[in-house]
């Protein structure tokens, strides 16, 4: 896996310069539609994910490609998850904030073998910053080894995605939340949650949706370096296991105060 590390991040980069940047803030009015409401895609998606697509199996032949906007238009791609190696990308995550012109957004790719994340790469092509993650190899950014931190403040930070929730569930979470919890603003990005998990900004996420290519490179990371992802049931998230909803934290003391206070 190693080896794979620097072909990888040549070819986001090479999306981020050639596909993704020349088009942000400058996307026409056919560039991009809704594909749910309040879900966007834009031709970048679609332009990246083939790029890279097509980059990666150069690089691995034998393995298969899962991608957001191929799962969009073939949901069955998302059985290749559980066999044999597998390419997750997420070509353009914060495709709504890409839209509305401005940041984070981020190019995220995990390699998985038999459903077990194995390695993932998060770029943020405005700063150019890399994480990246080996199973039981570590988490870096920019080549620099991490470790999860917590925040400074009177109460831990949770990032919580409230928009996908019914209201009586958000109403229920800031109640439980109050003078335990500081809910936080989302950064509507995973490539930027999970980073803000490891560098101390955030201590607490709680998604609704767990998409794999959403996860599959930041929850890697976020275990390598010290932090804890799993369903609020305490089940291990797994790319190939159905589930509902995660809740990842800088640690697993702080899982289990997500934990308490937002389920229990």
């Amino acid at each position: 896996m190693h080896r794979l590390y620097q072909p990888v991040l040549d070819l986001m980069r090479e999306v981020a310069a050639e596909i993704m940047l020349p088009r942000f803030r400058k996307l026409a009015a056919h560039e991009f539609a809704e594909k749910s409401p309040g879900d966007f895609v834009t031709i970048v998606d679609r332009e990246s994910e083939a790029r890279l697509g097509e980059g990666l199996s150069r690089l691995l032949p034998e393995a298969r490609i899962v991608g957001e906007e191929a799962v969009a238009a073939d949901a069955s791609i998302l059985d290749r998850l559980g066999r044999g190696l597998v390419w997750i990308i997420d070509p353009l995550d914060g495709t709504n904030n890409f839209t509305e012109g401005k940041p984070p957004f981020a190019i995220m790719i995990g390699l998985a073998r038999d459903g077990e994340r194995r390695a993932g790469w998060i770029l943020d092509p405005l700063s150019g910053r890399i994480f990246h993650a080996l199973h039981d190899g570590g988490c870096f950014m920019d080549g620099e080894r991490m470790s999860t931190r917590p925040t400074r403040g009177a109460l831990p930070k949770a990032a919580i995605a409230t928009y996908f929730m019914p209201e009586e569930r958000q109403a229920d979470v800031r109640r439980r939340a109050a003078g335990r919890l500081e809910i936080v603003n989302i950064p509507r990005c995973a490539g930027e949650q999970y980073p803000r998990l490891i560098l101390g900004q955030n201590d607490i996420a709680l998604y609704e949706r767990t998409h794999p290519w959403d996860h599959a490179a930041g929850a890697l990371m976020l275990e390598e370096a010290g932090g804890r992802i799993a369903r609020p049931d305490g089940s291990p998230y797994r790319l190939a296991t159905a589930g509902n909803g995660a809740i990842a934290a800088s640690s697993p003391m702080m899982w289990d105060l997500a934990r308490e206070v937002l389920f229990d």
